[in-house]
């Protein structure tokens, strides 16, 4: 064996020894391979795209691999360079071209030295600031459509040459299916990156790896996949699926569907789709429900008219007294000549009149039979009932017994245990004592706070 093919030999070795078969892969037929170079990006890197005299900015940490394919000459590397191409989707003919002339030249300068390593360290750490980029990336104003693999044969002391495909794409279109590729190319990397790194889990204080983890997408807080399912899997259970959010008490962020039907499964998943969607219709003050008890479908209700049509059944009823419509007779009237609620059976209870105030109402809510109370229920909504019993206990018992929520204003009433609470509705901690919403933990900690010596009092 030749000193050069000796050479050439531990120079393949090293390379197969430092990347991974992603990274580098030789050929079989000949002295020769491939390297797929990611370039390091600088923090906040940014691909800018223009279009229609604005330019939109989009956040990556990764871009795809500059690809070098090369084959070692007999002579290399006592006389000849090695002889390559190079590809990538994200530069231009040109930038492609200056990058090759400057890889010979690295050649030149090492001359009768192994070259690959070299080149491979400029491309992935040098690359950028040779052609100038530094904090984001401008997609080309034309853009060959094949760029992705493809440049012209340029001057360069190693023979390259280009490989050719289809024609040109208009640039509209070859700009905008560059931009999926690229952040495509990145979200698969930072998920792969996230996979292979220790995590500890917030809630079962163990360290898992993050293929076996939950991130949620805003706050970036990260629990084990097997803590955050139960914790989810519980709150739909038990109807609380405006709570879906970061465990950490001061952290609101909630997770997105699509990762919540990815832990609990398609059965609780319908549940959870089912009640988030009963709980957005019920705050809707001009939605109202069918009050046939067999459909019960969602319907809009026009301003300033009593009268609505259910658009599955096609039944109009009175949107006061759920009767079917009865024009301009008052629905006392109705309810004097005894007719039944629908599909109950039972006598109709007229609805108490605006004049009798809030107390009436709850007053027939709390005193009403089942069937009653489901026909409130379906008439004003539960939530807005329950709301109301605020306005029916005396002002003196709110001010004795009860708080306002400082983060979402509901009202608190807090029997026993310690001055740390959790609201119900926002699922937000603050201090029962002064309120206080941030750092609830370091508050009750820290000897020079007034509340540290009454955590454990009423």
């Amino acid at each position: 064996m030749s000193e050069d093919q000796e050479a050439q030999e531990d120079e393949l070795l090293a390379l197969a020894s430092i990347y991974d078969q992603e990274e580098f892969q030789r050929h079989d037929s000949a002295r020769g391979g491939q390297v797929q170079i990611c370039p390091d990006l600088p923090p906040d890197f940014k691909v800018s795209v223009k279009a229609g005299g604005r330019c939109a900015d989009y956040g990556v940490s990764f871009l795809p691999p500059l690809v070098l394919n090369f084959e070692l000459p007999a002579d290399y590397p006592s006389t000849s360079s090695p002889l390559f191409t190079l590809s990538c989707k994200w530069l231009s003919e040109v930038q492609i071209a200056a990058v090759c002339r400057h890889l010979d030249k690295l050649w030149q300068e090492s001359l009768g030295s192994v070259v690959l390593f070299s080149w491979i360290q400029f491309l992935r750490e040098d690359v950028l600031s040779f052609l100038q980029i530094s904090s984001s990336l401008e997609l080309p104003s034309q853009w060959d459509g094949d760029n992705a693999r493809a440049h012209k044969e340029g001057a360069g002391h190693g023979a390259w040459a280009g490989l050719h495909g289809p024609g040109p794409a208009t640039r509209a279109d070859s700009n905008a299916e560059l931009l999926l590729q690229l952040l495509d190319f990145d979200r698969a990397q930072r998920h792969k990156e996230f996979d292979n790194q220790l995590f500890d889990c917030g809630i079962c204080f163990s360290k898992k790896l993050g293929a076996n983890c939950f991130s949620f997408r805003e706050c970036k807080h990260v629990y084990c996949t097997e803590c955050t399912r139960g914790y989810f899997q519980v709150l739909i259970r038990d109807g609380a699926v405006d709570g879906l959010k970061c465990p950490q008490s001061d952290c609101g962020c909630e997770a997105t569907p699509m990762q919540v039907k990815q832990l609990v499964g398609e059965e609780l998943f319908g549940r959870y789709d089912r009640l988030l969607l009963q709980s957005s219709l019920d705050g809707m003050a001009d939605v109202t429900y069918c009050p046939r008890h067999a459909c019960a479908t969602a319907v809009l209700v026009e301003p300033d008219s009593p009268s609505a049509i259910c658009t599955s059944c096609r039944y109009a009823f009175c949107t006061l007294c759920r009767q079917g419509y009865h024009g301009l007779s008052r629905c006392a009237e109705k309810g004097a000549r005894g007719e039944a609620e629908p599909d109950t059976g039972e006598p109709y209870a007229p609805v108490p009149k605006k004049e009798d105030g809030l107390r009436g109402l709850w007053d027939d809510y709390d005193t009403g039979s089942k069937t009653r109370r489901k026909f409130l229920e379906k008439r004003y909504g539960r939530s807005v009932l329950q709301n109301r019993v605020e306005y029916v206990l005396t002002e003196s018992w709110l001010d004795t017994n009860t708080k306002k929520c400082p983060h979402c204003q509901a009202t608190i009433q807090k029997d026993g245990g310690c001055n740390r609470v959790l609201c119900s509705k926002c699922h937000h901690y603050f201090c029962w004592v002064c309120l206080r919403q941030d750092k609830i933990s370091e508050h009750f900690s820290d000897p020079a706070s007034p509340c540290s010596q009454s955590y454990y009092h009423q």
